[in-house]
């Protein structure tokens, strides 16, 4: 149960649901309610598959350029950790990639769907936690499990964006954006250090 609920809340911190309301709302302002859920849902279908096709695949595409574990551990936690001083030190996710929308009639893929719920974050995570050297099939398949929870919580919270923006405010959104990069930057330097000791002391 302990492992579930550290990969829940690490996932949770990664993929970050709240993050992606203020950009769902602003890529889909000119649209009407129904067009809006359906963005919601196509979206997060979206990025459930992406991060699905890097849980098959991902690590195969590593080993395939020879790619070592501990130098994986390495180079994911060093590109998580740059991942979260961005949520930490820069604009925020919200207002960063609020910033990036041109085209209002192409928002399910871009920005709703990648790079807002699946990040390059998300992608080395989930590919991290689904490591054959380290994690059971068993394990691996729970960690799915955890990644399709996430991503149905972030589809109803952008089904339910104008209640959660103005329950939260713009002004929260952003704390606890930084909030999840901190956790995140904490996770990374984690898996940093295990791959530093994996290669020296092994």
């Amino acid at each position: 149960m302990g492992e579930f609920l550290s990969a829940f809340f690490f996932l949770f911190a990664v993929i970050d649901p709240i993050g992606s309301v203020p950009v769902y709302l602003e890529a889909t302002k000119q649209f009407d309610k129904r067009k809006k859920a359906k963005v919601a849902i196509r979206a997060a279908s979206i990025a459930f598959g992406i991060l699905l096709f890097f849980i098959v695949v991902g690590q195969l595409i590593f080993e395939g350029m020879n790619v070592t574990l501990d130098a994986f551990q390495i180079s994911g936690g060093v590109i998580l950790f740059l991942f979260a001083l961005t949520m930490i030190f820069g604009d925020g996710k919200p207002n960063l990639e609020k910033k990036k929308i041109t085209d209002y009639k192409h928002v399910t893929i871009f920005p709703v769907a990648i790079p807002s719920i699946a990040s390059p974050g998300a992608i080395m995570a989930v590919v991290i936690l689904t490591d054959n050297h380290i994690y059971t099939l068993e394990q691996q398949a729970i960690t799915t499990l955890i990644v399709l929870l996430v991503i149905v919580l972030t589809g109803f919270m952008l089904l339910m964006a104008n209640k959660v923006q103005t329950f939260i405010g713009d002004y929260g959104i952003t704390v606890i954006s930084k909030i999840m990069g901190l956790i995140l930057a904490s996770y990374a330097v984690q898996s940093i250090m295990s791959g530093i000791k994996s290669f020296f002391f092994t």
